[in-house]
């Protein structure tokens, strides 16, 4: 027998619904083979089947809400094993579970399907509220009311009635104040957060690095980047290509802490961060190693495309070796990240600003940045993380013009 469980598409994503299952109860699946669609705050994809076999039991329904982790459904292996699983499903169980893949019916009411496309949370957050749920403009699959739908939509009411009402002339700081509870996700990257920092030797290290070549590059080639590629040509693929060859010329930046070894990583699989108006995703690209500038470029822009719109597959937000954020895109000199867990370290990119550096005993300006590396300092020595960042550095600012 083989669980299929709710994956987590995110650090910060403790739950996902079942939107649609793509086979019945009964049916043979092939391993890999799209078998459900969940959604997530972040996140819409199609989890693989992962095994072959056949699915015997569904345990959550379409539209439920569930936290990452819980078995969603059952595939077994072999003939017998299917048959001996159906003789213990309680006859209410299965058709429970003939009914989960079931249409919408066309007789349902616009109140019941905007109800049926709502998940459990959704709809307790209505119930808290005193919201009609027909009342909110769903942005989901099918319609679907979503949670940050229904919170943008209080959000929204609370600011038309503070608008409107009348403000006390001595108000005092508690009136004003609000206890707002955590949510499930909130609570979730809050445990994420402190197990990661609890996890690691945290260090790190901050470096000025003169981006004026990397300027004069894209400045050169942005526009056949355009016109022969329909690609945008950023700062950050620069920067990735620079980092992916830093980390293998120092793999002890690619490795990860396994009980009493560290594992080096045969291959560099980036982790980078995308803002989303509902928080941040990390995407992963894999095999950075084995691309150019331009693969970088646009892998970069299609994961955040479609990070964008929660179209990521379930593979391509795990499995990241290293991870580059670039805080600076909102001003930022510098950061100082939370390494994510296993990672050995993570790389955060400050503000590209032009500023006066001293060059052969005169003033200049010159477009630098502040590159800041957390490490993970039990497996990644200061002197290693040091000499990474001079690499780093040496390739940026003479970044290789046959690299584009």
């Amino acid at each position: 027998m083989t669980d299929v469980i709710m994956p987590q598409m995110g650090e910060s994503v403790a739950e996902g619904t079942v939107t649609r299952w793509l086979k019945r109860v009964g049916e043979r699946v092939h391993r890999d083979e799209p078998l459900l669609e969940i959604s997530t705050d972040k996140v819409d994809a199609e989890v693989p089947a992962p095994s072959e076999g056949v699915l015997v039991e569904i345990r959550v329904a379409e539209g439920q809400t569930v936290a990452i982790e819980t078995v969603l459904g059952v595939i077994a292996k072999e003939k017998d094993d299917s048959e001996r699983m159906s003789a213990d499903i309680p006859a209410d169980a299965v058709e429970a579970a003939a009914t989960a893949t079931q249409p919408i019916p066309v007789e349902m009411t616009s109140e019941e399907l905007r109800l049926q496309r709502s998940s459990p949370v959704v709809r307790r957050i209505a119930r808290e509220h005193e919201v009609e749920i027909r009342d909110v403009h769903g942005t989901g699959i099918g319609g679907r009311v979503t949670k940050q739908d229904i919170l943008g939509h209080i959000a929204r009411r609370s600011s038309e009635k503070t608008t409107t009402a009348d403000v006390p002339p001595a108000a005092t700081p508690i009136e004003r104040s609000r206890l707002v509870p955590l949510s499930p996700i909130k609570k979730k990257t809050m445990e994420n957060m402190a197990l990661a920092w609890h996890a690691a030797a945290h260090a790190t290290t901050v470096w000025e690095i003169d981006m004026s070549r990397v300027a004069h590059l894209r400045d050169l080639h942005r526009a056949s980047y355009q016109e022969r590629y329909d690609v945008r040509l950023t700062f950050l693929p620069f920067i990735l290509k620079a980092t992916v060859d830093s980390l293998k010329a120092f793999p002890v930046l690619n490795s990860s802490l396994e009980n009493d070894a560290i594992r080096y990583h045969g291959e560099v699989h980036l982790g980078v961060a995308v803002v989303l108006e509902r928080g941040v995703i990390v995407p992963v690209v894999r095999r950075a190693d084995e691309k150019n500038l331009l693969g970088l470029a646009r892998a970069v822009s299609d994961l955040a495309d479609r990070a964008r719109v929660k179209r990521l597959q379930v593979d391509e937000v795990q499995g990241g070796t290293f991870t580059v954020t670039n805080p600076g895109v909102f001003g930022g000199l510098f950061g100082a990240p939370i390494i994510p867990r296993p990672q050995a370290g993570v790389l955060a990119v400050g503000a590209i600003e032009k500023r006066p550096v001293a060059r052969d005993d005169a003033i200049a300006l010159r477009e630098t940045a502040h590159f800041a590396l957390s490490f993970d300092h039990r497996i990644v020595e200061g002197s290693d993380a040091d000499r990474f960042m001079a690499d780093l550095k040496q390739r940026l600012q003479e970044f290789d013009e046959t690299a584009l």
